[in-house]
């Protein structure tokens, strides 16, 4: 990516999300946006001017909505509230994470819909600017708002928590005055418009969302790879069989699929080694189909989040007043997450059958355990020990988020999403899908190798080739763990895999 990402509120998808988290890449905000958030700033001060109630500008907040702030106590209530939300425990974000969370944040703000004071958005581009990485506890939001886990951020940039710098937990005072930003000063509000917002569950989301697509599209070049090593039959992915049930996602990836094999032997007619092969092959389009239509559902989603108020209260500047809102709360996001976690987990079980199906002599045609007849040779035997528990725990960890009732703020606050553990358990098991994609990518490659045929499609061949310069051929026993490790994170989570096929 060259230059900086332009923010302007609205456009902002998982995968800029991902180049600005992950990437590094830098941000630069919008003229149109700044008139925005001059407007919405203009109607809060007009608030405080003229004593209108607020919640959160000149009132408590929670149980303490209906009590009203003195005049003189609303501007230094910002800092009050970020000390007091700060609340957050254990294990913190991973920096990349932290950048998503303030980017999430930032291009909301220029809707103008928070009210912030303008310098909140500025502040906050040079903090991601400058890599800021704010100490921020993973365990703290139950999804209804993320008020106490994005506490962390701000408390960090007015100097009072902590900050990050090549791994280590500095004050953030000294922090801030090394890398060389001031501290965040805050004005009415602007605690609140930092904290009160869902931008630690959507950060988080968007990029559990772009590291699950890269997964799923290792998974279709795997299973790519594993017909090509199967001599599969390839007319459930011919376009007319597919079209025949359009089913959310099938014709896609039936099309990927193709797309694939294209130039090899496999779409020929009459090139199917059997009248049908196991599900695990067969119904391959229909399978992945789902998982990336479940994804595309969860983007739709997060096209929402990533670009639009999700402020408590609201600033509606087209009607210059400011109300109250339930904008903050996430169940279809929370859903969407858990959603992509099933489908996946149904990928990932697949994945697991072709592994085994390549592995069966009698299926296959090929060597008993993609070795040798000899005796002594254990082939891929063991690897399916630890690839079935790594399924094991794709299953597990696509387990729904808890529904139940919160009691916070005296029971003001009596619903909860828990969006952000959605958004984690998606992040986890997308790593381990990698490693299960690594896998089956291996077990194909090898496939392929020992099946010897006339013709590879070129794209699978470039996977191949890409496999075994890690990866070489299996011929005598030999431990292959750092080498899956390897291809999932080289090849699958980079999306070097996807750039070499053209997915």
């Amino acid at each position: 990516m060259t230059g900086p990402v332009e923010l302007t509120g609205h456009g902002l998808d998982p995968a800029t999300v991902a180049a600005v988290a992950d990437g590094g890449a830098k941000v630069a905000i919008a003229a149109t946006a700044r008139q925005a958030m001059q407007k919405g700033r203009a109607i809060v001060e007009r608030y405080i001017a003229e004593g209108i109630p607020a919640y959160g500008l000149n009132t408590g907040l929670g149980a303490r909505a209906v009590q009203t702030l003195p005049a003189d106590e609303i501007a230094a209530f910002s800092s009050h509230l970020v000390r007091g939300r700060a609340q957050g425990i254990g294990e913190p974000l991973e920096p990349a994470e932290v950048r998503a969370v303030m980017l999430a944040r930032l291009n909301t703000l220029l809707t103008g819909a928070a009210g912030a004071s303008p310098h909140i958005a500025d502040h906050l581009t040079e903090a991601l600017n400058k890599n800021v990485i704010a100490v921020m506890p993973r365990t703290a939001s139950i999804g209804a708002g993320d008020l106490t886990a994005m506490a962390a951020l701000p408390h960090a940039l007015i100097g009072e928590g902590e900050i990050l710098i090549d791994g280590t937990t500095v004050a953030a005072a000294d922090a801030l005055k090394t890398l060389g930003l001031e501290s965040l000063q805050l004005g009415p509000t602007d605690g609140l418009v930092l904290c009160n917002i869902t931008a630690f569950s959507t950060g988080l989301a968007a990029l559990a969302a772009n590291a699950a697509q890269r997964a799923l599209t290792g998974l279709q070049i795997a299973a790519a790879m594993s017909f090509e090593g199967f001599r599969g039959n390839t007319s459930p992915i011919d376009a007319a069989v597919a079209g025949t049930r359009p089913q959310a996602g099938q014709i896609d990836a039936a099309g990927q699929l193709r797309h694939l094999l294209e130039g090899g032997l496999l779409l020929e007619q009459g090139a199917a080694r059997r009248l049908q092969d196991p599900l695990s092959f067969r119904c391959v389009a229909q399978v992945n189909g789902s998982a990336s239509a479940q994804l595309h559902a969860l983007e739709e989603a997060l096209a929402i989040e990533l670009n639009h108020a999700a402020d408590n209260p609201l600033v509606l500047i087209d009607e210059d007043r400011i109300t109250s809102s339930g904008n903050f709360h996430l169940p279809h996001l929370s859903l969407q997450l858990d959603g992509a976690a099933r489908a996946l987990a149904w990928s990932a079980n697949d994945a697991v059958s072709r592994v085994q199906r390549l592995m069966n002599a009698e299926l296959s045609g090929l060597p008993p355990l993609l070795s040798s007849t000899r005796t002594g040779r254990a082939g891929f035997g063991p690897l399916l020990k630890p690839l079935e528990a790594l399924r094991a725990e794709i299953v597990h960890l696509s387990n729904p988020v808890p529904v139940m009732a919160s009691h916070n703020a005296d029971g003001i606050e009596d619903s909860a999403t828990f969006a952000p553990l959605a958004a984690q358990k998606l992040k986890q098991l997308t790593a381990k899908l990698n490693l299960l994609a690594a896998f089956e990518l291996i077990a194909a490659a090898q496939a392929i190798d020992l099946a010897k045929p006339d013709k590879i499609a070129p794209r699978v061949l470039k996977a191949h080739h890409a496999i075994r310069d890690i990866c070489p051929f299996i011929d005598e026993d030999r431990p292959l763990g750092r080498q899956i490790e390897a291809i999932a994170d080289r090849l699958v989570a980079s999306g070097k895999l996807m750039e070499l096929t053209g997915l």
